[in-house]
């Protein structure tokens, strides 16, 4: 423990509970005061409180006056009745951002430290000083969704409620109602059942939408402005006290908070030990701290402010959303994937799609043909890039580009402006197959491979998507082998600006297996499916490999 310094950074919170250590607690406030403990650390009654213990905390704004009043009232009764002499700095900060200065070690670290959720706790291990536990919650906040009723199609699960609305998600990497979002959808799963395809239909749109923005989303209260608009589509997954406190400023609002049917997640603000040296110390302090909160005094201030208890009872006067149902809480792998597949998808896109226009193509599948389906799958798919995500357009079959080439370049890639998706889309409207013209597969792999690389974005995920329903080279007489094409490919690999292939396979005449060697030169992926009516699902699953 040191003195407390006035430049320590400040902390934020907003996390999953509220203080479950009421008897043992107040056992620990209790044998401070002992004789057994008056020479120790937090002694009590022969320790001068003319120089009390300084103990710096780093918390979340909306916490941090009911934290200094718990502290104001720890200070006015030090050295009486066996209280410990503590003084608290109180400093708040986004917890993400915490949470990184930590793990990079940084000097400026509190002793103590109340982020809004325990999943940031793992973030802050910087390899030397892991960060422990010491009250598992001193309060908690559920996750709702937060928009007008009209907004509220379906809240038979999150996913089902994600996909009936227009969801404005929080940042996931920077807070964690965002991040609890993700993860409760992942958790009501074994709820629900849903697969995979399911949703990635979901997230793969909503992070290529939101990912695209400059500035993600951190304000909560700003998006309930814009959910409250009339006409407004919005639902914005919050922390009930967000809204609880947003209703009493806009007493006016037309919002509403749900909680979906398979249950939620919670916000649980742990008290954490970040000190570098007297850990045992710190906890100690936490412990104090968090029996003070647990008095009547500060417990009706925790209630006024909008939080829970570590129990989740619900708020009094019939604020918020009553009684909730809990969802399983994700473990440390789970938060990991997410969030990793949440940086995945996000990342913005430079890509060029090929597509196959070869005779083959004009073969029925149902009703439509192969070319039918595959132009409506592309001219769907496009909906899912935003707008600053970057593609272009060719076509191949054998001999129908420049001097012979297998394909033709019809659509430079460029960011997808309202004029260049006009471009691709005209141009996918009037593709036809090639009556007698073979695939030329192998020759255009590796050409919009060198394209790509040739107009690389290093910020972006850049990728070919090969949408073909052949067979290679075999009815193109005197080009490369698949071998051949391979070590072409596996030539043009640079670890330090990769491009991948995403290829989509359709139909009976697809070769699974030589589309999985082919992209696997590049370390990409390949997708065969074998009802062309599939292609749609397909091509998100594709996305979603990126």
């Amino acid at each position: 423990m040191t003195r407390s310094n006035n430049n320590r950074r400040s902390v934020y919170i907003t996390a999953v509970g509220l203080l479950v250590i009421s008897l043992g607690a107040v056992f620990v406030v209790r044998s401070f005061g002992s004789e057994a403990g008056a020479d120790g650390f937090l002694g009590g009654g022969s320790q001068s409180c003319d120089d009390p213990t300084q103990v710096s905390l780093s918390t979340t704004p909306e916490l941090q006056s009911s934290l200094e009043s718990a502290a104001k009232s720890l200070a006015t009764k030090g050295g009486d009745d066996g209280t410990p002499c503590l003084q608290f700095t109180i400093s708040a900060a986004p917890s993400a951002k915490v949470a990184q200065d930590l793990a990079a070690n940084s000097d400026n670290r509190p002793d103590l430290w109340i982020p809004d959720s325990s999943l940031w706790v793992a973030q802050a291990d910087d390899g030397q000083n892991v960060p422990t536990v010491a009250v598992q919650s001193i309060a908690s906040s559920p996750l709702v969704l937060v928009g007008r009723n009209t907004n509220f199609a379906d809240t038979s699960s999150w996913l089902r409620a994600f996909g009936a609305a227009q969801p404005a998600l929080l940042d996931p990497l920077s807070t964690s109602p965002g991040a609890l979002a993700l993860l409760a959808i992942q958790s009501e799963r074994q709820r629900t059942s849903a697969s995979d395809g399911q949703v990635a239909g979901v997230i793969v749109p909503l992070a290529q939408r939101l990912g695209s923005m400059a500035k993600p989303y951190t304000d909560p209260t700003a998006l309930f402005g814009r959910a409250d608009q009339d006409g407004s589509t919005v639902v914005v997954p919050a922390s009930e006290q967000s809204f609880v406190k947003y209703q009493e400023d806009h007493p006016d609002a037309q919002l509403k908070a749900r909680v979906p049917a398979t249950g939620t997640l919670s916000l649980d603000y742990p008290i954490v030990v970040t000190a570098k040296s007297d850990a045992e110390q710190a906890a100690e302090a936490a412990k104090v701290l968090a029996a003070e909160l647990l008095t009547d005094g500060s417990s009706q201030a925790r209630d006024a402010a909008g939080f829970r208890d570590a129990l989740f009872s619900p708020l009094t006067a019939g604020r918020g959303v009553g009684d909730i149902t809990q969802l399983t809480k994700p473990n440390g792998e789970t938060i990991d994937k997410t969030l990793l597949n949440w940086t995945r998808l996000s990342l913005s896109t430079h890509s060029l799609a090929v597509i196959d226009i070869s005779g083959s193509m004009g073969e029925k599948a149902g009703t439509k043909t192969r070319m039918q389906l595959t132009v409506e799958a592309a001219t769907g798919g496009l909906a899912l890039f935003p707008n600053s995500a970057s593609l272009g357009l060719w076509t191949f079959s054998t001999k129908i580009g420049k001097d012979g080439a297998d394909y033709k370049e019809l659509v430079p890639i460029a960011p997808l402006s309202d004029r260049q998706r006009k471009k691709i889309v005209d141009n996918l409207k009037i593709q036809h197959p090639v009556v007698g013209g073979g695939t030329g597969l192998y020759d255009t792999a590796i050409a919009a491979v060198r394209a790509v690389r040739n107009d690389y974005n290093p910020a972006a995920v850049n990728t070919v998507l090969l949408f073909t329903d052949g067979q290679g080279n075999q009815d193109d007489p005197g080009s490369l082998t698949l071998d051949q094409a391979i070590r072409a490919l596996e030539a043009l690999r640079d670890p330090a600006r990769p491009v991948r292939i995403i290829a989509l396979g359709f139909g009976p005449d697809a070769n699974a297996d030589e589309l999985r060697r082919l992209v696997a030169a590049t370390g990409g992926q390949s997708y065969v499916a074998r009802n062309p009516a599939d292609l749609q699902q397909v091509f998100i699953d594709a996305l979603q490999s990126r």
